[in-house]
C-alpha cells in the first residue's frame, strides 16, 4: 500500500467513500454533498490537499487537509473502503497528514468528530490529538468534540 497525492481520476472515489461512510455512520449533509462533489474548489484550490491509500491500483481509503487560515488546516474526509476497515488504513492516512503537516511547516492541525465514534476518538488521542473547546459555529451538524494536534 502507498499513499499518492489527489488525481482528476479519483475524484469518484473520494466522493463515493465518503458518501458510504457518513450513511453508514450519520447522515449526509448538504455541505457534504458540496464538498465532495467539488473538491477542487472547496479543497484543492483554496490550498488543500487530498491523499488516497491505493495498493494494486484499488483506492482503499481517502483523507482531505482542508485550509482554513494560512497554515491552519483541517484533517477531514477520512473513509476506508468497508471491506478493508480495521487494517489501520485509516491511522496511515492519519499519520502521512501529520508528517505532511510538520514537514510543511503548518501552524494547527485540527479535526472535528463524534464522540460517538469511540474508536475513532481513541486513535485520535493515540496519536496525540488533545481535545480543545469546540467553536459555536462548528460546520458540522454531527460534530461534538474539535482536537487539536499540537505542531
Amino acid at each position: 500500500m502507498k499513499i499518492i497525492p489527489y488525481e482528476p481520476q479519483y475524484a469518484q472515489h473520494f466522493y463515493d467513500l465518503n458518501i458510504e461512510w457518513l450513511e453508514t455512520y450519520f447522515y449526509v449533509e448538504d455541505f457534504d454533498r458540496e464538498v465532495l462533489s467539488n473538491p477542487n474548489q472547496y479543497i484543492l484550490n483554496p490550498g488543500g490537499h487530498i491523499f488516497f491509500a491505493i495498493e494494486n491500483d484499488i483506492i482503499l481509503g481517502t483523507v482531505a487537509l482542508l485550509k482554513k487560515e494560512e497554515g491552519a488546516f483541517e484533517l477531514t474526509k477520512m473513509a476506508v473502503l468497508p471491506n478493508q476497515r480495521g487494517k489501520k488504513i485509516g491511522q496511515k492516512l492519519m499519520q502521512y497528514c501529520i508528517d505532511f503537516a510538520k514537514e510543511n511547516n503548518f501552524k494547527k492541525l485540527f479535526l472535528y468528530s463524534n464522540t460517538k465514534l469511540e474508536n475513532a476518538i481513541y486513535i485520535y488521542r493515540k496519536f496525540g490529538f488533545l481535545e480543545v473547546e469546540q467553536e459555536p459555529d462548528v460546520p458540522y451538524e454531527r460534530s461534538n468534540i474539535k482536537m487539536v494536534f499540537p505542531l
